[in-house]
């Protein structure tokens, strides 16, 4: 997914002067307080930033005010305005420069809590794009999509596993408009991938963080139609949703409560948790018996089941002893190289082969996460380049991609209750090149594991808009497990 704010269509026509239809540039909708800095430039000409205002859901901001608007949802699929007064309006067809900045932060990625009340310190995300644009009045048409080449093997009853995918896998395509929600889970059904369908709520719920009576019923009438079955539902803690102060442990107990009651009504039997939190856990797990939900939280890059810090959560798992809690495995934690496709668009961004190198010298290494992200900065910033032409990339580079052997998924196998077959490609041969996929079949076949394995394409986060097709690339990778559950059990 381009890291940017701006795409060919973004420039339009406005009685006040010019309007830019900005493009959220993350994977999941975000609050407007998420938004730090936005600075226009347009022909060489920097705009004042009291002649900038951002227009979202027919209400006007100015841009200072932006920082305080934590329950103002910028939902991932809306294009609110960043309105530029000028003394002459630009006309439709004319040809113009814009030179955008912008820094955002996510709320949910905590880097160190805040202290003494005040806040935390959270993933940023840097914008910075320069592109000669059209002035139009339409977003960009959505391009003809292929369909897959056969149909999927049929399911057989030896199969250990079930297969679905998370509708994150489409982030790109979802953020960009090309499907509404009922045309994604329409092509999913057409390529024959499913039957286990996973949301991250933060990106599909337009009233995020509620599910409300409008959306259950279009939900239920599409699971109806294709046979679909709820696998897991993707539930984020907005710990930063305010930028003055984290919130406080009644606040994340509200918050989690209102996804908890969203994930029952659409039929989901286990929730994706971010925090296990001893004192949030013993609030929610009388709810979540009450709900019939399980909880499983996700072990995620750079960690692995038996890192220090998910030893903390298993420990707290221990002493409560219930059921109802377990993990999600996440495959970007056991992966034996760096995806091509991010090698790819750090490449993009400027890297040459020297930083190439380097970057992954630096994440083969055994040190924290934070002192590789640092060790690698450090570097950039020896050579004159500055990290924030990478975006997020300086760190999710380090964050989202894990070494940890796929053998020690054996470890906590009994409480593993969903997994994210993560992704970044599926090579000519029909192999993920950076994930041992055969190896991870083998070690959960011969531990037991009969749940979902949830295909989670994360290129998206990596590659440009329309540089693959995503939903092609879950069926091939389908075919994948299919092929490696099958040699396991022959």
């Amino acid at each position: 997914m381009p890291n940017g704010l701006l795409d060919e269509s973004s420039l339009r026509a406005h009685p006040e002067g010019l309007a830019v239809a900005l493009t959220i540039p993350w994977y999941r909708s975000l609050w407007l307080s998420s938004v730090t800095s936005l600075k226009l430039t347009i022909d060489g000409e920097e705009i004042s930033g009291g002649d900038l205002s951002l227009e979202l859901g027919r209400t006007r901001y100015a841009l200072p005010d932006l920082p305080a608007q934590s329950e103002t949802l910028w939902y991932l699929q809306e294009h609110p305005l960043l309105i530029a007064r000028r003394d002459n309006p630009v006309a439709l067809g004319s040809r113009h420069t814009v030179h955008l900045t912008g820094e955002l932060r996510l709320p949910y990625m905590q880097i160190a809590p805040g202290r003494d009340g005040g806040p935390g310190m959270y993933v940023p995300n840097f914008v910075n794009q320069t592109l000669d644009l059209t002035v139009t009045d339409r977003p960009a048409p959505a391009p003809a999509l292929a369909t897959a080449d056969a149909p999927p093997p049929p399911t057989t009853g030896r199969d250990p596993f079930s297969l679905g995918l998370t509708l994150y896998s489409a982030s790109a395509e979802f953020r960009a408009g090309w499907y509404d929600f009922d045309g994604l889970l329409n092509r999913v059904a057409e390529l024959g991938i499913g039957p286990g369908i996973e949301i991250v709520a933060s990106q599909v719920l337009p009233s995020y963080p509620c599910v409300t009576d409008d959306f259950a019923r279009s939900w239920q009438a599409a699971f109806d139609k294709h046979g679909f079955a709820a696998s897991s539902f993707g539930a984020n803690l907005d710990m930063g949703r305010r930028r003055d102060r984290d919130m406080t442990p009644d606040e994340e107990y509200e918050f989690t409560e209102t996804l908890f009651h969203g994930a029952k009504k659409l039929g989901f039997p286990l929730v994706r948790i971010q925090s296990a939190k001893p004192d949030l856990l013993r609030r929610l797990l009388p709810l979540a018996e009450k709900l019939e939900l399980q909880l499983a939280y996700e072990i995620h890059a750079p960690l692995g089941p038996n890192s220090p810090e998910i030893m903390k959560v298993r420990d707290v798992y221990a002493e409560f002893n219930s059921p109802l809690l377990g993990f999600v495995a996440d495959f970007s934690s056991t992966m034996h190289s760096m995806s091509p496709t991010l090698l790819r668009a750090v490449r993009r961004a400027g890297l040459d082969d020297e930083a190439l190198e380097k970057l992954q010298a630096i994440w083969a290494t055994d040190a924290p996460m934070r002192a590789r992200q640092e060790e690698f900065i450090g570097y950039l910033k020896g050579r004159a380049f500055d990290p924030a032409r990478l975006g997020s990339f300086a760190h999710l580079a380090f964050n989202m991609h894990g070494h940890v052997s796929p053998r020690e998924w054996a470890d906590i196998m009994p409480q593993i209750l969903h997994v994210h077959a993560k992704f970044y490609d599926i090579d000519d041969d029909g192999n993920e090149p950076a994930i041992d996929y055969p190896e991870l079949v083998r070690v959960f076949v011969e531990g037991g594991y009969r749940g979902y394995w949830s295909s989670e394409w994360e290129g998206h986060a990596f590659a440009e808009l329309g540089e693959v097709d995503p939903l092609l690339l879950v069926r091939r990778q389908h075919d994948l497990i299919r092929k490696s559950m099958r040699s396991v059990l022959a």
